[in-house]
């Protein structure tokens, strides 16, 4: 198992509110996670650098008697914890919150969990899925079938999401299984790289783009060149 990871502000965002850790565990598995912060100037700083080190740090000590489900969901549960409580202490955190998406990858599956609209795909020689669902105002109205996918990505609500970690005291996050074959490749990111980046282009650069070490800065190139509105944030898992 191999992984790689990048962030940057962008373009036009004075401040980077995106968060992420990887980490390969002592039995091969990978460990990885993509945070995009929310609410005011400081806040969602704060939020998603505290949801990835929290959540990074209660998964260390999860009981590995429980389900990887379990595993993942303690962790950020923990995280939500602390963040809402931060947000309810600090008048300065007030209102933050920030979305999670997660991978635990070993050698024929993975396990994800996501809040929001960070997303995580699954990628290989014969095409891309979206593995996760986006907690957000759009997505509702695509699966109502009043938007159409193309719609969604350019309608003006398409930031509003209707889930966030932090911003209730209990955490409702969702959980995905992915089988994974040798070659194949997670790639979670920001709604900043998903806003400006659509998934035919993502599969050329995992897969034709060039070596999978630079990948992540590509995708992160491709953004920048199309002015990148937001914070960008890309992490890419190779089983």
């Amino acid at each position: 198992m191999q992984v790689w990871g990048i962030t940057d502000r962008g373009a036009v965002r004075q401040q980077n509110q995106d968060a992420y850790s990887f980490r390969i565990l002592e039995d091969g598995r990978v460990l990885a996670l993509v945070c995009d912060g929310m609410g005011g100037a400081r806040a969602g700083n704060v939020a998603s650098t505290m949801a990835v080190e929290l959540f990074m740090g209660r998964f260390a000590k999860a009981d590995r008697n429980d389900t990887v489900e379990e595993q993942l969901g303690q962790a950020a549960s923990a995280a939500n914890k602390a963040v809402f409580q931060r947000s309810i202490d600090d008048q300065d955190c007030t209102g933050m919150g920030t979305t999670m998406v997660a991978v635990l990858a070993g050698e024929s599956e993975a396990v994800i969990l996501n809040e929001g609209d960070s997303r995580a795909y699954h990628i290989n020689s014969e095409g891309i899925v979206l593995v996760t669902r986006d907690h957000s105002l759009v997505e509702d109205l695509v699966e109502r079938g009043e938007l159409t996918r193309e719609q969604a990505r350019t309608h003006p609500h398409k930031n509003l999401i209707t889930r966030a970690l932090g911003v209730e005291p209990v955490l409702m996050a969702d959980c995905f299984r992915q089988p994974l074959a040798p070659g194949d490749y997670l790639l979670l990111c920001s709604d900043g790289l998903s806003n400006v980046v659509n998934e035919q282009e993502m599969l050329y650069e995992v897969i034709h783009g060039g070596e999978a070490s630079e990948c992540c800065q590509r995708l992160l190139d491709i953004a920048l060149s199309r002015g990148a509105p937001d914070n960008v944030t890309v992490v890419l898992v190779k089983r």
